[in-house]
């Protein structure tokens, strides 16, 4: 597999891919897929961007020499730092270009959540004091993935955020949060030789293994919740999230985890198709 491919973690990439198509769908009638398709360029450039980032920003730490995931480019020595930092920032224009095409056909305040986008994109493993390292990834990755990536992509087709929009983001965010925390449950060991004090390691083994099941189940409660009888769709993959659910619970660790993130990405990509035909049949 090419190795920018591979430094673009395909399996994050539902996450980026989910909320416009959640949002679209909320849309119906009123969607535009003009707009549509440049919040998905927007959202999809931000999830390569911090992908990359993160990549440039362990691996001249040293914080993946060890890791049991796949492969990073700046620690493997597949690519220069220099190279992935590039593309990082490559990533972030491309976000950066067609977010500011948005914000002139909708409303310049756009401008202002791109620019918080990426500077959270950059600081999540970026600066001298990235956030990641605290345990709050988790709650930008809900915030900007979630909250701003389904309420945005909403908002430049209707021109209006309501609370429909609010509660769709939910399960969006959930996901997203679900993809990070399973992520960092299987590096959890790892982190913390290395003082990576993420939410994973916070919480310890136990309470990460719980707080990923819990915003699976978060996702399904506020689904089924969306006014509309037709959202009990979402509950069809109700044994899939067992499954992956009840791995996890079981103790799956290191590199039996990596297929279960996999998964965990797969489930939020079937579950914003299975929500976003709720939504249009309601």
């Amino acid at each position: 597999m090419n190795k920018w491919l591979v430094g673009a973690r395909p399996r994050t990439l539902p996450a980026a891919i989910a909320p416009v198509l959640v949002a679209t769908s909320l849309a119906a009638s009123e969607a535009n897929f003009v707009m549509a398709a440049l919040a998905f360029v927007v959202s999809l450039a931000l999830q390569v961007g911090v992908n990359y980032a993160n990549d440039y920003s362990d691996g001249i730490k040293g914080t993946d020499d060890n890791r049991v995931g796949p492969t990073r480019l700046v620690a493997s020595g597949l690519a220069s730092a220099k190279s992935v930092k590039q593309a990082a920032f490559i990533s972030f224009a491309i976000a950066a270009v067609f977010g500011l095409a948005l914000a002139t056909l909708t409303s310049l305040w756009l401008i202002a959540v791109g620019a918080a986008a990426i500077f959270a994109a950059w600081t999540y493993t970026g600066s001298k004091r990235p956030y990641g390292y605290l345990g709050l990834g988790e709650i930008s990755v809900f915030l900007f993935f979630g909250l701003v990536a389904t309420m945005g992509s909403y908002y430049v087709q209707t021109q209006k955020i309501t609370w429909q929009s609010f509660i769709v983001a939910i399960p969006m965010g959930s996901l997203a949060c679900a993809i990070l925390a399973i992520n960092n449950l299987r590096d959890r060991a790892q982190d913390e030789l290395v003082g990576k004090r993420t939410l994973a390691v916070r919480l310890g083994d136990s309470g990460a293994r719980k707080l990923f099941i819990g915003l699976l189940f978060i996702a399904h409660f506020v689904a089924v919740a969306v006014p509309g009888e037709n959202t009990l769709l979402t509950l069809a993959l109700m044994p899939q999230t067992l499954i992956i659910a009840k791995k996890v619970r079981e103790g799956a660790t290191g590199p039996a985890l990596i297929p279960l993130l996999g998964k965990t990405g797969q489930l939020q990509l079937w579950f914003a198709v299975a929500l976003s035909i709720a939504l249009v049949l309601n």
